[in-house]
């Protein structure tokens, strides 16, 4: 039955790629496609433009839905989420420090500088965050004022850093802060793969220890876990997805909350089922945003941010009121 429920998220993803890619200010159809020179400018506008934005869509809702299921899991605690917890404010604030304080660095470094510097913020504030919680029972309300006071002194440092910006990189930054996917580009795109589907392995190797952690740390020890080193993996691997999304789409919230819960509901809280099930619906969820987003308002474009955090908005204030004897842990 789950298999099933996989396969259909998978069959689904499919049919809204290639509805995706042929949506937009010029509709492009497969059959015209077919009648069309490849040299015209409808292939260019389907191959250079249309694909690149629908894949990467698709990898950067993996890559968020997957790191909120393992946040989850590793702290035991339904709200938490890469956004709220200041992780994507930290990814943020790291690229923004490459943008207005550029070094000159070799040029294949330089084509991973603003993913190393995202993956930099994200870590460091995921270490914070996962000490914090250790250090306080990994309580609901130490986790949300320690995210709240990370997202703002990370809000406050981003803001000085655009005021210190040219009106070129301002612009940048500004997209940054709403999250946009209208800067894919197969270079992008290649980068992104590269470093996204390694630590998707690396996860999901790490989802049946991951279900014994659920148990309690001294529980999962004696189960055979080496606790430390599987903290330290789904740590990393998580921090590299945020970063590297963040670093090419920008802040885009509410995904990695609002994905793992619904994929909870409907394949069971086993992770072996869970993460890729959320990486697939997650997937789904911003490539559905993004295609919303460049439609309904042709010939502008709304930032595929705002929709998600329009659709993660009510989902948290829910789940605020559902987890009530959680706030006064």
């Amino acid at each position: 039955m789950t298999l099933r429920r996989l396969l259909l998220l998978l069959f689904m993803l499919i049919l809204l790629m290639a509805a995706a890619a042929n949506l937009g200010a010029v509709p492009i159809s497969l059959p015209l496609l077919w009648r069309t020179s490849f040299n015209d400018a409808t292939w260019h506008i389907w191959l250079n433009i249309r694909l690149p934005r629908v894949l990467l869509a698709v990898l950067i809702g993996a890559a968020l839905a997957m790191a909120g299921g393992v946040m989850q899991g590793l702290f035991r605690n339904p709200l938490a989420d890469p956004g709220l917890l200041g992780i994507s404010s930290g990814a943020a604030l790291a690229v923004a420090c490459s943008v207005v304080l550029p070094l000159s660095l070799p040029p294949l470094v330089a084509l991973y500088s603003s993913t190393l510097a995202a993956f930099c913020g994200s870590l460091l504030v995921t270490l914070v965050i996962f000490s914090l919680s250790r250090a306080g029972g990994g309580t609901l309300s130490r986790l949300l004022l320690a995210g709240i006071a990370i997202n703002a002194l990370c809000g406050s440092a981003t803001g000085v850093l655009s005021w210190l910006s040219s009106d070129r990189q301002l612009r940048q930054l500004s997209l940054w802060g709403m999250g946009s996917l209208g800067q894919g580009q197969w270079t992008s795109l290649a980068v992104l793969a590269t470093l996204l589907a390694p630590a998707m392995l690396v996860i999901q190797k790490q989802a049946r220890r991951l279900n014994l952690l659920q148990l309690g740390e001294e529980e999962a020890h004696y189960l055979g876990v080496d606790v430390r080193r599987t903290q330290r993996l789904l740590l990393l691997s998580s921090a590299l997805l945020v970063g590297a999304a963040v670093a090419v789409s920008g802040i885009i919230g509410f995904v990695g909350l609002v994905v793992p819960h619904l994929v909870r509901m409907w394949l069971g809280a086993d992770h072996r089922w869970l993460l890729p099930g959320s990486a697939l619906a997650g997937a789904l969820l911003l490539l559905a945003a993004d295609t919303a987003a460049r439609t309904l308002v042709l010939p502008a474009e709304m930032p595929v941010g705002l929709l998600t955090s329009l659709l993660g908005s009510p989902w948290f204030l829910w789940l605020i009121l559902k987890e009530k004897p959680l706030r006064h842990a």
